[in-house]
């Protein structure tokens, strides 16, 4: 085989054979650009469709974190539980992403995705094969804990006994059978534009409902939290840092998800597109999602179980992941202390912040960790 890079354009082309193919339908396809790149990238699959795959997946995992990178995810069925999904499934979900409708996403948004992919690969083909074995490695997520790729399993002593976190490392909209998980929300309830590339606006857009031509139909986590900020008489003014407010979980009843808990620990910084997040708040915050989990519990069928937490705050909000890790950590360990035995899940993006949590166990305070590059 050849092991000079392919060039962009024949790349991009094969990257098309594989969107309208998806990855259970790669045997036998000729790919020989992607083949030729993985050789050279030496991803150490033994047959050229797991190469392939593997070469895609590393390449992706370079893209900016965020819409870019879901949709090209999306796109090429290398999102968790999409790698059998037909094409046409797999492009309104990423058009979703961006909030356009299929036909632009088509002309484009997924010709710019897949331009970008094809350029990470050619990158990818032209740097020694030690160095892309060892970022493959770090995207798969490969080192430390139980388990490996985007699940793991995290046992932390709290409370007189062993926590057992679930990690899981990929977008939160593709978490499955959790049933509460907790959105970060600013104070005052409002949530972001579905195309944003937030916790909560993933979640908002994989919760809506959407009709065969990805034409949106319904928005349940905003109507749901416009209707609690009604009820509880904050409708149009801020809530107190740290409050917690539950709705349904819309579209992503689907995957298990039961409940999202929208939790206010944003404050919106005058005159600016900026927010100010605190420990305490998040903590607090945290703290308030167990609670709630432990009230509604035996209002659904069966009980309420498991909960899932990001690293509130992280994003905009500023805070390290250290310190939105030990924040969320301090409320955790509170409850376990007072004998609570929720399942305990946490979702990040990054494999820096997947090593702080799995770094937990050795005593290690991740509020002093600096924070590593979003």
């Amino acid at each position: 085989m050849a092991s000079t890079a392919p060039d962009v354009a024949s790349l991009l082309s094969e990257l098309k054979k594989v969107r309208r193919a998806g990855l259970v339908r790669l045997r036998g396809r000729a790919l020989p650009a992607l083949e030729s790149a993985a050789a050279v990238a030496a991803t150490g699959a033994r047959t050229p469709g797991a190469a392939v795959e593997e070469l895609l997946r590393l390449a992706v995992s370079r893209l900016d974190a965020g819409t870019l990178r879901t949709a090209a995810e999306y796109t090429l069925g290398l999102a968790q539980g999409t790698r059998d999904w037909p094409a046409a499934s797999r492009r309104v979900r990423a058009a979703s992403v961006y909030g356009v409708s299929v036909e632009r996403f088509r002309k484009d948004h997924e010709v710019m995705v897949l331009g970008q992919v094809a350029e990470h690969i050619v990158g990818l083909a032209g740097q020694p094969a030690a160095v892309a074995v060892g970022a493959a490695a770090a995207a798969a997520g490969t080192a430390g804990g139980d388990g490996s790729g985007t699940h793991r399993t995290v046992r932390v002593a709290a409370g007189g006994r062993t926590v057992v976190l679930s990690l899981h490392v990929h977008p939160v909209d593709l978490l499955r059978d959790v049933d509460a998980v907790v959105s970060p929300v600013n104070v005052h309830l409002a949530l972001p534009e579905r195309f944003k590339s937030s916790v909560a606006a993933s979640l908002r857009r994989a919760a809506a409902v959407h009709g065969v031509t990805g034409d949106l139909l319904a928005d349940p986590l905003r109507d749901e939290l416009l209707g609690w900020a009604s009820r509880h008489g904050v409708a149009g003014r801020a809530v107190l840092a740290g409050t917690v407010a539950a709705t349904g979980a819309g579209a992503l009843t689907g995957q298990g998800v039961r409940r999202i808990y929208h939790a206010a620990v944003a404050v919106p910084r005058a005159g600016t597109n900026d927010y100010d997040v605190l420990q305490s708040d998040v903590t607090r915050a945290a703290s308030r999602a167990l609670a709630v989990l432990a009230e509604e519990r035996h209002r659904f069928d069966p009980p309420l179980r498991s909960v899932c937490f990001p690293l509130l705050g992280s994003g905009r909000g500023g805070l390290s992941y250290g310190a939105s890790l030990a924040a969320v950590w301090a409320a955790v360990e509170a409850d376990a202390a007072r004998g609570a035995d929720w399942d305990i899940h946490v979702v990040v993006r990054s494999p820096e912040a997947a090593a702080l949590v799995e770094r937990l166990p050795a005593g290690i305070r991740p509020a002093h960790d600096r924070r590593a590059t979003r």
